[in-house]
C-alpha cells in the first residue's frame, strides 16, 4: 500500500506501448452511460491496429452479446476489442457451478436477458436457490438500504447472493447511480453470503487471460498487460491484486473528488488513492 499519488499524464500512447494486452473499462473509459469517448476508443484502436489485445472487461450484468449490442447503440465502434468479459457471464457461469435452478431475480426488467440461454428460473424469494442480483428496481429512486429488511430472513436462511454487477455506483451521463454491489455489501451486512461475479475479484481477470492467451496463441506474462479503469475499488485494486499493472482514469466515478476544470488535482489524487493500491500512472481521459 502507499499514500503516493500516481503519476499524472496528458497522453497514454507511451505507456500503453509497453503492453501488450490491455483490460480496459467500459463504463467511464469508452462511453459514458450515453455516448462514446471518441479519445478513449481511438486509443484502443490505435493500440489494435499496432498488434496489441484489448479485452474489454465490464461489471456489467449482462452477456458478452448484450454489452456488445449495448456499445453499438451508442455509437462505440466495433474495432476496439477483441473480446468482452462482463460479469453477468461470470455470474452465470458461477450458478451453473453451483448447481442452481431456481433463483431470485433483483433487479430491473432490462437486465432479464442475462437469464436467456442459462437454464436458469426466476422464482420467488421464499422457493429459492439462491439470488441472483443484477441492480436495483428503481435505482433512480432506491437505495441499497431500501432492500436490508426484503433481505434479512434470506441472509438468515444462510441463502447465497450472486452479485453480478460488484459495482456500488455508475455513472451514466453525469449522474452516479447506485448498482448491485450496493445491495450485496448490505446483504454482507446482514451476515449473508456473496458471490461477487466481478472486479475486483480474481475471475473476472483470470476469464480475461485466458482470452488473451487464447487469442495471442500463448499465455500472456503479467508484466505485459495493463488494466485500465476509472474506479479505485474495482479497476485499481483488482488488477494490482491480480499482478498486472493498472492506469487510473479520473473523469469516471471519482471526478468530483479528483478533477477540477477537466484535469486532476495532484493534491486530490493523492487523498483519493490514500492507502490504496497504487496505480503505475493517471489521466484525465484516456487518449492516445
Amino acid at each position: 500500500m502507499s499514500v503516493a499519488a500516481p503519476p499524472i499524464i496528458a497522453n497514454a500512447g507511451p505507456l500503453l506501448e509497453r503492453y501488450d494486452v490491455l483490460f480496459c473499462d467500459v463504463w467511464g473509459v469508452v462511453h459514458n452511460g450515453r455516448s462514446p469517448y471518441g479519445e478513449g476508443c481511438a486509443a484502443l484502436q490505435r493500440f489494435r491496429d499496432g498488434g496489441g489485445t484489448v479485452i474489454l472487461v465490464s461489471n456489467a450484468p449482462r452477456t458478452a452479446g448484450v454489452v456488445r449490442s449495448i456499445l453499438d447503440e451508442k455509437g462505440v465502434p466495433y474495432g476496439i476489442s477483441d473480446a468482452i468479459v462482463p460479469s453477468g457471464d461470470l455470474a452465470r457461469a458461477y450458478a451453473r457451478r453451483q448447481g442452481f435452478r431456481q433463483v431470485h431475480h433483483i433487479g430491473p426488467d432490462r437486465d432479464l436477458d442475462v437469464f436467456e440461454g442459462s437454464g436458469l428460473e426466476r422464482v420467488s424469494l421464499s422457493e429459492a436457490e439462491a439470488i441472483f442480483c443484477t441492480g436495483l428496481q428503481r435505482d433512480r429512486e432506491e437505495t441499497g438500504e431500501d432492500y436490508r429488511d426484503r433481505l434479512a430472513p434470506a441472509a438468515r436462511k444462510g441463502l447465497n447472493l450472486i452479485c453480478a454487477n460488484p459495482d456500488l455506483v455508475v455513472d451514466v451521463g453525469g449522474v452516479l447511480l447506485p448498482c448491485a454491489g450496493s445491495i450485496a455489501k448490505v446483504y454482507e451486512e446482514l451476515g449473508g453470503d456473496v458471490f461477487w461475479a466481478g472486479k475486483p475479484f480474481a475471475p473476472a481477470y483470470q476469464s480475461a487471460a485466458e482470452f488473451a492467451a487464447k487469442l495471442r496463441g500463448q499465455a500472456v506474462d503479467k508484466s505485459r498487460i495493463l488494466a485500465i479503469g476509472d474506479a479505485v475499488r474495482t479497476d485499481i485494486a483488482g488488477a494490482v491484486e491480480f499482478g498486472i499493472d493498472a492506469l487510473f482514469i479520473g473523469q469516471g466515478i471519482h471526478r468530483d473528488a479528483v478533477m477540477a476544470d477537466g484535469e486532476i488535482v495532484e493534491a486530490a489524487l493523492a487523498e483519493l488513492f490514500a492507502g490504496q493500491p497504487l496505480a503505475v500512472a493517471a489521466a484525465s481521459t484516456l487518449c492516445w
